[in-house]
């Protein structure tokens, strides 16, 4: 493949612009293509929890969570809730999930391949916010996790698997935890500090920024909705948009939860599901955390950005179509109050802003990065669940040593669509 390509990157998320300007920095031709503002509240990347954990490697699904599914169907405000009337479509894609977590082997696979996407993205971000002239958006000064009790911590697989594939982290007492974060509910007993990992103060910002990048150093922007990809023989034609064809000789399918009608039309269906997410954020919180930190209890993230103290977590299984359940936001807040007592009660509305909208997710917790079956001149950079900001610099990278026909810089059989196809 030599040097030089037309590239269309469908999607200007944060994988698509990183992706445009890899690509750019390879010596091709770059298009972007996105009906929306890169960067704007209509993206995933807007309403990120902003960190940048490079430990997030262990996938949604574990053994036994089976048996929880019932609780998930009957509760619409748990961590993770499966709306009955989606139920039967999404049941194919529920099934793999469950399946993928089902042993420990199959967990500690998907740790291990996630490691090599994650490994040094703190970095990795920061050059990218130097280079596109936002330094101050990437901050590399650890993360916190805290537990009501040491045991919440020693029972957990996840921090098993975490050691084994090498994250180090600091291990934190109650008198510890109460130095540096003097706010936090004491029922929290016991902390870790990820020291590797990192933030971002500003996702939309971010995205943003490297967008304005990717145009400054060559790329275009169409402002299209992509609808399929036209191949003649197995050769990349055209993307398909609603305004028209837009000739290329290659393609990078990165429209996140969007992507499955693309890959359908050249014959791939791969198994992409919409985790629905939500953030609540306070704008000039009176009080909060110190750090950036996940409660286990209430499987959230605190983080501050330059607009306020945000949460996000929790996952909603409800497809692309559903109106929002803004109680969901309402629990976040509620957590954010539970975990930080000082905060005042009566805080205006005005100063509460909710978000929603869709993680690009595959049942094992692992994205789709790899050449479509149909062509190669076709890309795949999608279904990163949970791990789409910080797993976007590395990403992006790949993207570009694919499209140059270079070796990838790890390993990406388990990445590869092939392995749902």
């Amino acid at each position: 493949m030599a040097e030089g390509r037309h590239v269309a990157i469908i999607g200007a998320g944060a994988i698509g612009v990183i992706s445009a300007i890899e690509a750019l920095r390879e010596g091709h031709r770059v298009t972007l293509i996105d009906p929306g503002e890169p960067g704007g509240e209509q993206a995933a990347s807007y309403g990120n929890a902003g960190w940048l954990s490079s430990h997030s490697v262990i996938p949604p699904a574990e053994p036994g969570v089976w048996t929880k599914v019932p609780g998930y169907l009957m509760d619409p405000l748990g961590p993770l809730a499966i709306r009955w009337s989606y139920l039967p479509k999404a049941l194919p894609w529920l099934i793999k999930y469950l399946l993928s977590g089902w042993t420990e082997a199959r967990v500690e696979k998907t740790a291990f391949a996630l490691r090599d996407l994650l490994k040094d993205a703190p970095l990795l971000h920061r050059k990218l916010a130097e280079e596109a002239g936002v330094p101050e958006l990437v901050e590399r000064n650890g993360v916190m996790h805290v537990f009501p009790s040491r045991g919440n911590f020693d029972n957990d697989l996840g921090w098993r698997l975490r050691r084994k594939v090498g994250v180090e982290w600091l291990e934190l007492n109650a008198d510890e935890m109460r130095q540096r974060e003097p706010d936090l509910h004491p029922r929290y007993t016991f902390g870790v500090v990820v020291e590797e990992a990192g933030r971002c103060r500003d996702p939309g910002a971010y995205v943003a920024a490297l967008a304005q990048h990717a145009l400054a150093g060559g790329a275009k922007l169409v402002r299209a909705k992509a609808t399929g990809l036209k191949l003649s023989g197995n050769k990349l034609v055209a993307v398909l948009t609603d305004t028209g064809e837009i000739a290329c000789d290659a393609a990078v399918v990165a429209a996140g939860a969007r992507s499955k009608q693309l890959t359908a039309s050249v014959g791939d269906s791969l198994p992409l599901e919409t985790e629905r997410g939500y953030h609540v954020m306070i704008e000039n919180p009176e009080v909060g955390p110190r750090s950036s930190m996940m409660a286990s209890d209430a499987k959230m993230v605190a983080n501050w950005t330059n607009k306020g103290l945000r949460a996000a977590g929790t996952v909603e299984i409800a497809g692309l179509a559903a109106a929002p359940n803004w109680k969901r936001a309402e629990i976040l807040r509620d957590h954010l109050l539970s975990m930080f007592p000082k905060l005042p009660r009566d805080i205006p509305a005005s100063r509460i802003k909710m978000w929603f909208g869709h993680r690009p997710s595959m049942p094992d917790g692992r994205p789709c990065i790899g050449y479509s079956r149909a062509s190669r001149d076709i890309v795949y950079a999608f279904g990163h669940g949970h791990v789409g900001l910080v797993g976007s610099a590395r990403t992006g990278r790949l993207v570009a040593q694919l499209l140059s026909g270079k070796p990838p810089e790890i390993p990406l059989a388990p990445f590869s669509p092939d392995r749902f196809l």
